[in-house]
């Protein structure tokens, strides 16, 4: 039990990892293991400064938190703190995957599901080089607080994926299909979903052509889609880039006029997958959070220390990679809202553009950069041939403005490998997303 110290804000974040990753090249094993972790994040505030620790023995907790409180200086008014006000006070057990937990599945079932898999790519001629991963991740979290806050709950991602190299001859293209699933039952339901893009990519290898480059009107998969609102507004919403920045904050003033009328941006962690945070590391429950609407600037993302500093409310935002790190501004589900029109009307308001099916990257915040990887002609409405396009380029808020038109139906990405990096935390897994989104005027090349 711990004791916490009168004239203090204390938090403590407690942690269980448990992760299996099983590793083919080329149908040679390379790894195969599971790997269990404990430890806990620690922090004192005395209204000045934080005092921060991280120790991987859970019953040396309170030796530790004494040395905190040796170190910080009493305050009588610490609960009178505007950032202190902010911390919730949210108490319960919030468990939600108990028996059907990845951890409760033997690491033989999971090697037999990935190699149903590895089963498909013997049916291409042109598959020459490949790397196949099966990855889950549960974390199970404890937040304590001098405040009174204590809930426990728990996340946990599983999925597959590979990195494919094909070839004809001289002529290379190299791709990558991953599958994320909340649940282990739900990843062998995506079996005929791998073998259709392999020969989707295998067209693409046979038949893309260079793309003549010039600006376009383009249409974003919900993947591209997804992508462009982590980078290129995502980030920009992070709260921790405004403190102490007045131009920018005067830039970003609520209410602004920011993009197209019919563009809204949310973000939240209630949606399970990657992105799935029902509380932050201050302990704020996960919600909804408009970051456009109706093409108006409507928030930003913030954890309680950067609530405080602008004088906004906390959105459920402060994340750390693990028990090593403090908690910063980050995203977990950021998403453009869907409209109303389907992708073959977008597609038939098109004389000459490109469709992005799928991307390697992508990156940037005034400015944006993506990379596609498989591209198809628009002529006339219609879709046509594969392109080659090396990226597509612009500044956000004019991309924003050009938006002109959203599908119907709204689609979340869920991943298993690689995720959001800032400063020295990274991967931090995220989830994103959005319907087929029309731009107008994009840069291709």
């Amino acid at each position: 039990m711990v004791k916490f110290k009168e004239n203090y804000y204390s938090n403590i974040r407690m942690e269980k990892i448990y992760s299996t990753k099983i590793t083919y090249i080329n149908g040679k094993l390379q790894e195969k293991r599971i790997r269990k972790e404990k430890g806990a994040f620690l922090s004192v505030y005395d209204g000045g400064k934080w005092y921060y620790s991280s120790v991987t023995n859970i019953d040396g907790i309170q030796e530790e938190l004494e040395k905190l409180y040796d170190i910080a200086e009493e305050n009588t008014h610490i609960y009178e703190n505007e950032i202190v006000k902010r911390f919730e006070v949210n108490k319960g057990n919030y468990l939600k995957y108990n028996e059907k937990s990845i951890e409760n599945i033997g690491i033989e079932k999971k090697d037999n599901l990935l190699k149903k898999f590895i089963d498909i790519l013997k049916e291409s001629k042109y598959l020459k080089n490949w790397q196949g991963v099966y990855v889950d991740n549960r974390t199970e979290k404890n937040i304590l607080s001098s405040k009174g806050a204590d809930v426990t709950f728990d996340m946990e991602r599983c999925g597959v994926s590979f990195t494919l190299t094909f070839a004809d001859g001289d002529n290379t293209f190299q791709d990558k299909f991953q599958i994320g699933k909340e649940y282990f039952s739900d990843i062998e339901k995506s079996i005929d979903e791998m073998r259709e893009y392999i020969k989707t990519c295998e067209r693409f290898l046979l038949n893309s052509k260079p793309v003549r480059p010039g600006k376009y009107t383009v249409i974003l998969s919900p993947q591209a889609a997804g992508v462009f609102a982590h980078e290129s507004f995502g980030h920009k919403s992070e709260a921790d880039f405004m403190v102490g920045d007045e131009t920018m904050i005067k830039e970003w003033a609520i209410g602004s006029t920011v993009g197209s009328e019919i563009l809204s941006i949310a973000e939240t962690g209630t949606i399970g997958g990657s992105g799935f945070v029902p509380f932050d590391d201050d302990g704020t429950k996960a919600r909804e959070n408009y970051l456009i609407k109706d093409g108006k600037l409507a928030g930003r993302l913030h954890s309680a220390k950067t609530a405080a500093s602008l004088n906004e409310e906390v959105t459920g935002n402060s994340r750390a990679l693990n028990f090593e790190y403090e908690p910063m501004v980050r995203m977990t589900n950021t998403y453009i809202l869907p409209g109303e029109s389907t992708l073959e009307e977008l597609v038939k308001g098109v004389k000459e553009g490109f469709l992005i099916y799928s991307i390697r990257h992508g990156s940037g915040m005034s400015t944006f950069t993506i990379a596609p990887s498989i591209s198809y002609k628009i002529e006339n409405g219609e879709i046509k041939e594969p392109v080659k396009i090396s990226v597509i380029s612009g500044t956000v808020f004019e991309a924003l403005k050009n938006i002109d038109g959203l599908s119907d139906k709204l689609e979340i990405l869920s991943f298993v490998t690689g995720g959001c990096g800032k400063m020295d935390q990274w991967p931090l897994p995220v989830g994103f997303g959005g319907p087929y989104v029309r731009v107008l005027n994009m840069n291709v090349q």
